[in-house]
């Protein structure tokens, strides 16, 4: 019996998956204390391929009373589940505190992050670190392939540049512009809901474990910044060969092996070469950056807004300079981050400028854009942000004319996602059309709640409501693999997601990662030596808990932002 293991809510759905080979409908019984509160038979949804499984649906939306349950069928019982108004009250603190723990550039302290999670400074000049104080481009040639290509086509620059701090991007030591950037965007965008839903105070300065508590800022923004103070350090600088585009990442020269904490990192560092997504990307959400920081510091508003015409500018000078796939290298030290398609984040970055300043310079070249379709079934990533774009451009208040249009469309997409959530017996709306889950699948599916509840916002209207509820019910339980896939939440959380610094399977000195961290989810590539065993698997069964399976239990920061996105709607 699959069941959110965290639970539900006394006003939300309450549904649950059996696996059963049995045709016809079974009985049920819940109960609370050893006593049967509810009962009731289950729907036969027969083979569900996505899951490899004969499974039936168990609907309880009728009992609303607070307590702790457990479902029987068939002979199965269930995991014990709460049903609770405030399930969902610790995961939003739990979710961006993860954040804090990636930082670079700075001592991490246990007192906020936890005990045993302290740790030392990463790459602030310090032996053994090389440090990202004064990082150098990466020498020509240094991107060869062993058939002699230069992905870089001979680039490097004479110059270094300070690009401390930041986010480690997951489970590595590199630090890249293009993931750093979707994870911004839905950090601010967050506070931006609440701003609208007037729950901001629960995001408000002191409600978040950071360092910066009690400056009068709100917590979530002052760890926006720390990733945007880096963004900006990471620009061309004037009088040098592409001058005001953005390195795409600054990364080891090579992969260090596991597990290895960042101010133990011998690794030279280098900058990689510009390319227009990472220059894109600062431009959105530079413009997104000093819509939301305005009233907190108008300074560093201004300076954003500056930064952020500048890089649009930029890139439209250099509209294909492309970051290549390195991962066709002997040894990169990093992940690629390639992008083919630079249309969504053109549009991504006019959005995010006509939002903040208005003009109508901004608002023409969005209406011009050609990218389509900006829905998605697999949802939407750091690879795909018109999606994310279109959310911002329905929900932001402007004076665009084609506003109701556009809000249209998001309530369209979100009527998509529930039909195909009503075709999966686990709940989820996540129904990619190759039938392939692909890497960062929860992630994914995390994005497509951030749809759905978008159309709640536009309509008011509680069906897309309980469509994120159940969606989330997949991420805690109730899957395949009956696993929760956020740590700390649920009776089989996993808790060893690749990471050279949470590293506790590897070396039990270590920690875990921190409570509220998601894994990136089945991935049907399977392409780590790891999961390479499960290669052919029904696609929810491509995962495992094991910290060397990098291709389906990493975590990272853009998949962690979108569970945080989620918190706070589920927060309120």
């Amino acid at each position: 019996m699959r069941v959110n293991q965290v639970g539900y809510l006394p006003d939300g759905p309450k549904a649950a998956t059996l696996v059963t080979d049995a045709t016809d409908p079974v009985p049920w019984r819940l109960r609370r204390d050893g006593v049967v509160v509810a009962e009731g038979e289950s729907q036969p949804r027969g083979h569900d391929p996505s899951a490899g499984l004969d499974v039936h649906v168990v609907r309880f939306d009728a009992v609303r009373e607070a307590g702790c349950f457990v479902l029987e069928a068939d002979g199965a019982t269930s995991d014990p589940f709460a049903i609770d108004e405030g399930l969902y009250d610790d995961l939003r603190g739990d979710s961006l505190v993860v954040f804090y723990g990636q930082r670079s550039g700075i001592a991490i302290d246990e007192a906020l992050l936890g005990p045993g999670y302290g740790r030392a400074a990463g790459h602030v000049d310090v032996a053994p670190n090389r440090g990202d104080g004064a990082v150098p481009c990466l020498p020509a040639g240094h991107a060869t392939t062993a058939d002699g290509v230069d992905l870089y086509d001979g680039w490097t620059g004479g110059y270094a540049l300070d690009v401390t701090g930041g986010w480690y991007d997951a489970g590595d030591q590199g630090k890249y512009v293009v993931n750093g950037g979707i994870a911004v965007a839905q950090l601010l965008g967050l506070y931006e809901r609440a701003l609208r839903a007037g729950t901001a105070d629960a995001l408000g300065d002191g409600s978040l474990r950071v360092p910066e508590r009690g400056n009068g800022v709100p917590d979530v923004l002052d760890e926006a910044r720390w990733e945007l103070d880096w963004m900006l350090r990471m620009r061309v600088p004037a009088g040098e060969r592409y001058a005001g585009l953005v390195h795409h990442k600054v990364s080891d020269e090579r992969w260090v092996g596991l597990p290895m904490l960042p101010a133990d990192d011998p690794q030279p560092r280098y900058l990689h070469r510009p390319s227009t997504a990472a220059t894109l990307n600062l431009a959105a959400v530079a413009a997104q950056g000093a819509r939301v920081l305005a009233p907190h510091d108008e300074a560093f508003a201004t300076l954003l807004r500056t930064a952020a015409r500048d890089a649009y500018d930029a890139a439209q000078e250099h509209p294909v300079l492309l970051a290549p796939d390195t991962n066709v290298l002997a040894n990169a030290g990093s992940g690629p981050y390639d992008d083919a398609d630079l249309d969504d984040d053109f549009l991504w970055a006019a959005t995010e400028l006509y939002l903040t300043t208005g003009d109508e310079r901004y608002a023409a070249d969005l209406r011009a854009n050609p990218y389509a379709p900006v829905f998605r079934p697999e949802g939407f990533d750091w690879n795909h942000v018109a999606a994310w774009s279109r959310l911002q451009l329905a929900t932001v208040a402007s004076p665009l004319p084609e506003r109701d249009a556009v809000r249209a469309s998001v309530v369209q997409a979100a009527d998509a996602l529930v039909d195909q959530q009503a075709t999966q017996p686990f709940g989820h709306p996540y129904v990619p059309t190759t039938g392939r889950y692909d890497w960062g699948s929860n992630g994914l599916l995390l994005n497509n709640l951030a749809v759905l509840a978008a159309a709640h916002e536009i309509t008011g209207d509680p069906t897309y409501r309980d469509a994120v509820l159940e969606g989330v019910d997949y991420l805690f339980g109730r899957n395949a693999l009956g696993v929760s896939y956020v740590t700390g939440y649920g009776t089989r959380d996993v808790r060893n997601q690749h990471s050279r610094w949470y590293s506790h399977q590897l070396d039990p000195a270590l920690p875990h990662p921190p409570r509220g961290t998601v894994s990136g989810g089945p991935n049907s590539d399977c392409p780590d030596p790891v999961s390479a065993a499960l290669a052919g698997s029904p696609a929810q069964r491509c995962f495992v808990d094991d910290i060397g399976a990098y291709g389906v239990n990493e975590m990272t920061i853009n998949w962690n932002s979108a569970l945080a996105w989620v918190a706070s709607y589920l927060g309120g």
